[in-house]
């Protein structure tokens, strides 16, 4: 895994630090530490809690976009209060080699199948969902195309529908990746999330996230995404916010009501369909 850890250098490097928890020691009494090993190769490090109601509707899966934060990007903004408050079960994890989570290959959608199995394993009797923001999210569209993937329904936010779509805006790490396409042509074709997105499996219902004014992942992607969905799809606009900062922006109150409407319609109908 060495060799994949330098080679991660270009585009992740100064993301791939020591974790900080930024939980007091009352609040991390809440939380279960969870691990998973991933097809990756990476040893997949997540957390656990429970709804604060009395019955849980679902149990969400979060995954993190690009950052040092890593999964403690929703214990800071208020994504995993404001579910748990409303009767969802968390699961947050680290994508390998970020967070917690060793080094793996650049398979992360192997890390979110895995995290989801695990998931179902500790709640097998509720629906499971994924909400994906950024780097979480544009691996996420491949994952669904995995058909061991447990995932019955998915809120997709600012996911890219290429690699090099995306890293073009980043000239080294897009210089790395040619290099990489040059190496490895047949791994690096099967990563093209708007290929594989038509063949989403399992899915009932999909809701994409995007902001008007994201400089990297522009709406557009999300319009394209919409139209090779084979699931049903919902695409919802935040027209004031910045790239995967939609908690923080005026749109912050419509995006909490989406957000938690999509999630308890699907989690319902799928409560039903059993």
């Amino acid at each position: 895994m060495l060799l994949y850890k330098w080679m991660k250098y270009p585009f992740f490097g100064k993301y791939m630090t020591k974790w900080e928890n930024p939980l007091t020691d009352e609040e991390k009494k809440e939380w279960e530490s969870i691990s998973t090993r991933s097809k990756s190769g990476g040893v997949i490090k997540g957390m656990f809690a429970r709804t604060k109601g009395a019955k849980a509707r679902a149990t969400v899966v979060l995954g993190h976009p690009m950052g040092k934060e890593a999964k403690g990007y929703f214990l800071k903004r208020g994504y995993t209060d404001l579910l748990r408050e409303e009767g969802f079960n968390v699961v947050i994890f680290d994508l390998n080699g970020f967070g917690e989570s060793s080094h793996g290959s650049f398979s992360y959608f192997e890390d979110i199948v895995a995290i989801g199995i695990k998931t179902k394993a500790l709640t097998p009797d509720l629906p499971i969902g994924y909400f994906g923001i950024s780097l979480g999210a544009s691996w996420a569209t491949i994952a669904f195309a995995d058909k061991t993937h447990p995932y019955d329904f998915a809120i997709i936010e600012s996911a890219a529908t290429s690699l090099q779509e995306f890293w073009i805006h980043f000239p080294v790490a897009y210089k790395a990746l040619k290099f990489i396409n040059f190496i490895m042509p047949k791994y690096i074709a099967k990563l093209e999330m708007i290929e594989r997105i038509k063949e989403a499996k399992r899915l009932r219902g999909l809701l994409l996230i995007y902001c008007q004014k994201d400089r990297w992942v522009p709406l557009e992607m999300g319009k394209r995404f919409a139209q090779n969905s084979p699931v049903p799809t919902q695409l919802w606009v935040a027209h004031k916010a910045r790239h995967a900062q939609i908690m923080s922006s005026p749109n912050k109150d419509v995006y909490q009501e989406k957000i938690l409407a999509f999630l308890e319609h699907e989690s319902h109908m799928a409560q039903r369909s059993k």
